[in-house]
């Protein structure tokens, strides 16, 4: 009994780890394809794909988008301002160093320009007066970055939560994460994870008015959903001149 005793709480955190994935596995047997529907080559795993987004759409409706809702409704418009600047800001270090690695000097030069004018006469990012003097904001992620360096997108996969990816960006985000420059600010514990949370809720408003046209256009959400981060995902790798697929040859 006591090794049982010693060794639960492991135990129960790992259950916990693996209940979610287990759920999703379970659900997975049971996501149904619509009638008409034509099977993608981007997405071989698609009825694991439509479990995870019917599960992160019943979470978001639930909880996030609600939440979001609030946010966006009563938080004052100054605050959002601030707050989207502060963290935009550390974005821009991040961007910065993609841009380096990816081999464009000069646009590592752009945002490297933003941090140092943000972070001074900016008061430490709350402003940007980078933007009023030129110096154009982009993003850029590990998952960008692998593309610049050749490596394709691989499947389509839907990431519980945190939704549309590929198995190139998947990746990206785990090395995202790990390597946040916010971390170097921000100690770990409640105040990161508060951190973390309002940038989840700042970001899904932003997307609150946009969605009701994707459901009033699209019969199918799902694929609606995953055809536009895909081509999204395939104009930020080219910085927004993509070359033509096969097919658009073909048209042309």
């Amino acid at each position: 009994m006591s090794r049982i005793r010693l060794y639960w709480p492991h135990a129960g955190r790992w259950l916990a780890r693996l209940a979610l994935p287990l759920m999703l596995l379970g659900a997975t047997g049971c996501a149904s394809l619509p009638a008409g529907h034509t099977a993608s080559e981007h997405d071989p795993w698609e009825r694991y794909n439509r479990a995870v987004f019917e599960f992160n759409d019943s979470l978001d409706r639930a909880l996030i988008k609600p939440a979001a809702e609030v946010y966006r409704d009563y938080v004052p418009d100054l605050f959002q301002f601030l707050l989207r600047n502060f963290f935009a800001n550390f974005r821009d270090a991040a961007t910065a160093v993609h841009h380096l690695i990816q081999g464009k000097p000069a646009e590592a030069g752009v945002s490297a320009g933003r941090v140092l004018i943000n972070s001074t006469i900016g008061f430490f990012g709350l402003g940007d007066p980078a933007s009023e003097l030129g110096l154009q904001k982009t993003n850029e992620d590990f998952g960008q970055t692998f593309g610049v360096w050749g490596a394709g997108p691989g499947p389509y996969f839907v990431l519980p939560v945190l939704g549309p990816s590929t198995v190139r960006d998947s990746l990206g985000t785990v090395l995202d994460f790990r390597l946040d420059p916010m971390d170097a600010v921000v100690a770990p514990g409640d105040g990161r994870t508060v951190s973390y949370g309002l940038i989840a809720l700042d970001r899904r408003a932003a997307f609150i008015d946009a969605e009701g046209t994707i459901d009033a256009l699209s019969f199918d959400r799902y694929a609606s959903i995953r055809d536009a981060f895909l081509a999204r995902r395939r104009s930020q790798i080219y910085d927004g001149s993509p070359p033509p697929t096969p097919l658009e040859e073909f048209e042309d």
